[in-house]
């Protein structure tokens, strides 16, 4: 192995599909927003597809535009709505938008064709407070149903806030409000679970579920063992070994002193790369399974590791550092920050290898 490398594996990512599908009475869709979490969507969803999904989310039309090149029978969902002046394109292209206010309703009823508008999604918020029917919206639709005549509509959604907390009382309280909500149009199916969601139990069932995290090895149970697959490994080699003696410094600012003379090893991977520089002084990777502490800050290009206590490693040898033993949940904590970050962060530089059955 000459580069950093990033290996997908397609196959778990199907294979999670199916353990998520096998949780949930109704249909099971994949969200393959930001290129399929960073994996690559074009390699995603068509292993998705045959695996028997059917129903995809993205985010923005440019996403949906591509996915359709994919996947010309899928029912491909558009989370940020039509933007305006495109519908006509989403019509064409049959994408589905999420709706979510009423100026996106009006829109896109204005632009129906002779034989109505195409199928279409309303999201109505029930707690994030970013898209989605206010409490006001939400009220009015209530107490006029004729506005969502035209529309096309074939679901009504909302996003769980806190969904990976199986006590918080927001879950209870937002599947109350999506459920008083849909009760008011019962001719809309339902669509309520995100990745985690699907572990809150049978009331949080709906007619479409959205899993996107999970389906790429993320955790969606993070208080007990990951019931998911891990779909990526990532790994870099050894670009040089040095020795240094007590009390030099290592990286930028000399954040690291040694204790003892030393060995650092240097792999060619840093913050342009997608690993965050909060993992200073803090990433740890693995190496034959052992574990192999960073030493001082990463840089833009470079990562430094403090090898002392593993006297035959040597240039070339590959050190881990997102695989079986440390995966993005596990790298994701030792940054400060979520998989989610991590999984889409994953720079164009590495060189990436599709994982065969």
């Amino acid at each position: 192995m000459n580069h950093p490398t990033l290996t997908i594996d397609p196959g778990a990512v199907a294979a999670n599909w199916r353990t998520l599908a096998a949780r949930h009475a109704g249909e099971v869709a994949g969200v393959v927003k930001a290129d399929a979490y960073g994996l690559g969507a074009a390699l995603i969803a068509p292993a998705l597809a045959a695996a028997g999904c059917r129903s995809f989310f993205v985010a923005t039309l440019d996403e949906a535009l591509s996915l359709r090149a994919l996947l010309p029978a899928a029912r491909i969902a558009v989370l940020n709505g039509c933007p305006p002046g495109e519908e006509r394109t989403m019509h064409a292209r049959r994408l589905i938008p999420v709706l979510g206010s009423l100026a996106s309703c009006a829109c896109w009823r204005a632009a129906a064709g002779d034989d109505g508008a195409p199928p279409s999604f309303l999201h109505v918020d029930t707690g994030m407070n970013r898209l989605g029917l206010d409490r006001d919206e939400a009220a009015h639709l209530i107490a006029h149903p004729d506005r969502l005549d035209g529309l096309g509509l074939t679901h009504v959604m909302t996003h769980l806030i806190a969904a990976e907390e199986p006590d918080a009382v927001e879950n209870t309280a937002q599947q109350g409000r999506f459920a008083a909500f849909a009760a008011r149009f019962p001719w809309l199916r339902t669509s309520l679970a995100n990745s985690s969601g699907l572990f809150l139990g049978p009331t949080f069932g709906s007619d479409l579920a959205r899993p996107g995290y999970a389906l790429y090895g993320g955790n969606p149970t993070p208080q007990g063992a990951n019931p998911m697959r891990p779909a990526i490994t990532l790994a870099a080699p050894i670009l040089q070994i040095r020795a240094i003696a007590t009390g030099e410094t290592v990286g930028y600012n000399g954040t690291w002193r040694a204790a003892r003379p030393s060995r650092i090893a240097t792999i060619g991977v840093g913050y342009a790369d997608g690993l965050p520089r909060s993992l200073s002084n803090r990433l740890t990777a693995r190496w034959q399974g052992e574990i192999i502490p960073v030493a001082g800050r990463l840089s833009m290009d470079l990562t430094t590791f403090d090898v002392t206590d593993h006297p035959a490693i040597a240039p070339g040898d590959v050190i881990e550092l997102i695989g079986p033993g440390h995966d993005i949940d596990a790298i994701a904590a030792e940054a400060g920050t979520i998989g989610y970050e991590i999984l889409t962060s994953l720079g164009p530089r590495y060189r990436r290898v599709v994982k065969s059955v």
